[in-house]
């Protein structure tokens, strides 16, 4: 019995590695061809002049300038006010909540994160957008910060979880308080791992397109009043060059502007990786 055992146990492990490669192979293959069709179609709109002019009405040729710096504009203005406040949320539930609260918060958190970001423009279109009269920037990164909370709060509680609770004894036995070792000794340890949480979010909601189309809605202009008035962006723009204009050119220009999308979120995430991995080191 102990050999027929002993060679089902070594079958059922020879599958699952042969399932989890066959799962890895069809993944990095299925962003192989997503990352060569975006490149192929869109280096040939890429240029200088491309990336600093503004963008022009349909059938003019334009660039995608004022869209990068309304992009920047807006998901600047949604992790300055998501990122404090899911930060401090996330140490609030892996250092101090217990009990029904924690479980409540923990709900809602993960609630939030599977509301469809086209509600939550809507949400913030009734909410700000009718009561001003106007659409803005403004009212996009409030939209963008709603979608970025849960995700980084629910990263900084699990990330915190994983810091041994030897480090938090140790501080405290050596006379700090416990926000200040919370903060100082805790976050420190835990820094890399609230990064990577963090940019994960701005990643992922930098692409958002739904929120943007209620709240920010789109120009052409420059970005002049990111308060007061729509505001472009990048992920708008693509949608309305490639599905809505029936220019050549301009679907040209809606892939060179998903190629510049998706260059700045790797770049982003590989900087970050080497960043960290030489100070872990």
């Amino acid at each position: 019995m102990k050999p027929k055992s002993l060679r089902k146990r070594k079958f059922l492990n020879l599958a699952s590695e042969v399932f989890s490669l066959c799962a890895i192979a069809v993944a990095v293959s299925a962003m192989a061809i997503i990352l060569a069709t975006v490149a192929y179609q869109g280096w040939h709109a890429l240029s200088l002049d491309f990336l600093l002019r503004r963008s022009a009405p349909y059938g003019a040729q334009g660039g995608i300038g004022n869209a990068i710096l309304g992009t920047i504009a807006i998901t600047l203005g949604a992790s300055v006010v998501a990122i404090p406040l899911a930060l401090l949320a996330g140490i609030y539930l892996s250092e101090y909540a217990h009990g029904k609260l924690a479980c409540l918060l923990r709900f809602s958190a993960n609630v939030l994160m599977g509301v469809p970001s086209i509600l939550v423009g809507l949400f913030i279109y009734t909410a700000v957008v009718v009561p001003t009269g106007h659409f803005s920037g403004m009212a996009g990164s409030l939209a963008l910060s709603i979608l970025m909370f849960p995700m980084i709060l629910r990263t900084t509680e699990e990330i915190l979880r994983m810091v041994p609770n030897s480090l938090r004894e140790s501080a405290l036995a050596l006379g700090m308080s416990r926000p200040r070792a919370i903060l100082g000794i805790v976050c420190r340890s835990a820094a890399p791992g609230l990064l990577t949480g963090i940019l994960m979010a701005v990643a992922r909601v930098s692409g958002e397109t739904a929120p943007l189309l209620f709240t920010a809605l789109f120009a052409d202009s420059w970005l002049t009043g990111y308060f007061t008035q729509p505001t472009p962006s990048l992920p708008v723009l693509i949608t309305e060059y490639t599905t809505n204009s029936p220019f050549a050119s301009m679907h040209a220009a809606g892939w060179g502007a998903s190629l510049a999308v998706m260059t700045l979120v790797l770049a982003i995430n590989l900087s970050t990786r080497i960043f960290l991995g030489r100070k872990v080191r």
